[in-house]
């Protein structure tokens, strides 16, 4: 399939089983960046916690956090489109640095608010929005086509080892010797990712038509291509359902795990780490089981076992072990499907519109993020913290069900 990605100096091309220079380059900038997101995510919930004890208002800062979803990302995934990739990722990381620089230093003199936080969680979400649109369209330029679960798999290992499991502990770590110190950390993984992600040879580009369409005109272009393929809509909802679903049981995991489990800010850290193994085996694994039972085979797996995991979390988690095996259990299902559905993606459309469609199926996926995480707030203020996993687990296993017909397509 032709597409119109071009590049101003020779593509780098894999042989063999090497992704080359720029993926290299990538891959580093994308696990330095996430080792500090994991720790700055991980402290938020806790900054928050020194603030307030109720439910709703520390289930805010996830919901303002991840709003630009819901808010920015069809107009995020147009801009990429009309810029090089390489240069969009370099600047709103550069704007990431600013504000977490901000956020540390308002700590150092306690000063923070509530406000604050949702403030700085909402800014971050929308160059989160920008950065993670761009990647989309930029590994597919580095990499060869052949080789995208290898690269996929790669960069979701990285992202589950670095984020969720690395990350976390040290973020809580450095919390509990000092609350600025992840937030520094964060603004400097920042600052070196920015520098890596310069340095890559291949740029992207939209070429320029000779009467410029609207926004509106681009976005339009990208939400119809996505609307008319009925496999690659049926995942990016069912990606929004386990988004939606994720965020309902996630929100208030910090409370959960102090109140139900007894844990202590350290020990949470060191939970959430413990979570994240199953998403690093799942990842380095993706490729060779993709591999050996095809991508629908895989995909339609991890939509059973993943709510199922989740309902045994509300129903018999009473210990960190029983919650760190079931967690692993959903991780490493998340994973597969990241691998599978975004390597199908990045064959199936065209290179012109990949920001385009890529965010059009990220408003899909993540924009529910916030309503999941404000309804989590809510199920738990009013049912107990066990209500979220079991609604939660019980929602995606009915759109599991909905959705078996139109996997079918996937050949």
């Amino acid at each position: 399939m032709n597409t119109t990605i071009e590049t101003n100096r020779p593509r780098i091309v894999a042989t063999g089983p090497h992704l080359g220079r720029d993926w290299r380059l990538l891959w580093t900038a994308s696990a330095i960046s996430t080792l500090g997101d994991g720790a700055f995510l991980a402290v938020l919930p806790l900054l928050a916690l020194t603030m307030t004890t109720d439910p709703r208002l520390i289930a805010g800062v996830t919901a303002w956090g991840t709003l630009p979803w819901l808010l920015a990302s069809l107009p995020a995934g147009a801009v990429v489109d009309r810029c090089d990739a390489r240069r969009s990722m370099v600047l709103v990381q550069g704007v990431q640095a600013l504000l977490v620089a901000l956020l540390a230093a308002v700590t150092m003199l306690n000063a923070g608010h509530i406000a604050l936080l949702y403030a700085v969680a909402f800014t971050l979400g929308v160059a989160e929005t920008v950065a993670k649109i761009a990647a989309q369209k930029l590994i597919p330029a580095v990499v060869p086509a052949e080789l995208l679960e290898q690269a996929n798999g790669r960069q979701n290992a990285s992202l589950f080892t670095a984020k969720e499991f690395l990350g976390p502990p040290l973020g809580t770590l450095l919390f509990w010797l000092a609350a600025p110190l992840p937030l520094w950390a964060d603004v400097a993984t920042f600052a070196v990712s920015a520098v890596l992600i310069a340095r890559i040879a291949a740029r992207t580009w939209q070429a320029a038509p000779a009467t410029r369409r609207s926004l509106r005109a681009e976005i339009g272009e990208g939400l119809r291509w996505l609307a008319g393929h009925r496999l690659l809509r049926t995942l990016s909802l069912l990606s929004g359902v386990a988004n939606l679903a994720n965020y309902m049981a996630m929100a208030t995991l910090v409370l959960f795990a102090r109140q139900r489990l007894g844990l202590t800010e350290v020990g949470y850290g060191l939970l959430v780490g413990v979570m994240a193994v199953g998403g690093i085996a799942g990842s380095l694994l993706s490729r060779r089981i993709v591999a050996r039972f095809g991508g629908r085979a895989v995909v339609t797996a991890t939509l059973f076992t993943t709510p199922l995991a989740m309902l045994g979390i509300g129903l018999l988690a009473r210990d960190p072990l029983t919650l760190g095996l079931l967690a692993t259990v959903s991780s490493f299902g998340a994973s597969l499907w990241n691998v599978a559905s975004g390597s199908l993606r990045q064959r199936t459309v065209p290179g012109d519109l990949l920001g385009r469609v890529s965010s059009a199926g990220l408003l899909l996926a993540w924009g529910v993020q916030p309503l999941g995480a404000v309804l989590g707030g809510l199920i738990a203020g009013s049912f107990g913290l066990a209500a979220p996993w079991l609604c939660a687990g019980a929602l995606r296993l009915l759109a599991a069900a909905c959705a078996l017909p139109t996997l079918r397509e996937w050949r």
